[in-house]
């Protein structure tokens, strides 16, 4: 029995940290290198993230500058970059590239926060998802009488309140992530 909560538990870890992740490439007006975390670039042959490639620094609040250990390499970040379609023009000055986030406008924001609640609902039903497969897990071994029915009520009473502990704990990020893009 302990055994389906670990596993639920550690399934519902997951849910939070692909949505923590999700959260971080989310470009709220900030330079946040997350941004740069799914963009490859053609190295001889080889897709390789930028982060592998390039010392990554954010001097300013709306600045992010790229600069690569090996300068060749530079055209094809940029091209990379503008491929990847982040929404941000690169500038490249030959030893270095520069990415300068805009200000937000309202509507974009608006638009932030709607994808940011979007995310954090898909998140719920990602975390539902593995409450109902453990229900399933628990009604097997009713079934197969290694657990009474009490053990059962008691079991899909706690893993009910796993699961609002997961709930509330994505609504709280969420709650944070649609803060930040609304202040800036």
């Amino acid at each position: 029995m302990e055994t389906v909560f670990a596993k639920t538990k550690e399934k519902m870890e997951k849910c939070l940290t692909a949505l923590e992740r999700d959260y971080a490439a989310v470009r709220a007006g900030r330079a946040n290198p997350a941004v740069l975390d799914k963009v490859m670039v053609d190295y001889y042959g080889v897709p390789t993230p930028i982060n592998q490639m390039a010392a990554v620094s954010v001097p300013e609040a709306r600045l992010l500058v790229i600069q690569p250990w090996d300068a060749s390499t530079l055209r094809e970040i940029e091209k990379a970059i503008n491929t990847a379609d982040i929404g941000i023009n690169p500038q490249n000055d030959g030893k270095v590239i520069r990415l300068t986030f805009p200000q937000l406008t309202e509507e974009h924001r608006k638009t932030l926060q709607k994808d940011i609640s979007k995310r954090g609902e898909e998140a719920k039903v990602a975390i539902r998802n593995v409450r109902r497969d453990a229900m399933d897990d628990i009604k097997k071994l009713k079934k197969d009488n290694e657990i009474t029915e009490d053990e059962q009520k008691d079991a899909e009473k706690k893993l009910q309140d796993i699961t609002d502990d997961y709930v509330k704990q994505v609504e709280s990020i969420t709650k944070k992530k649609e803060e930040e893009v609304l202040s800036i």
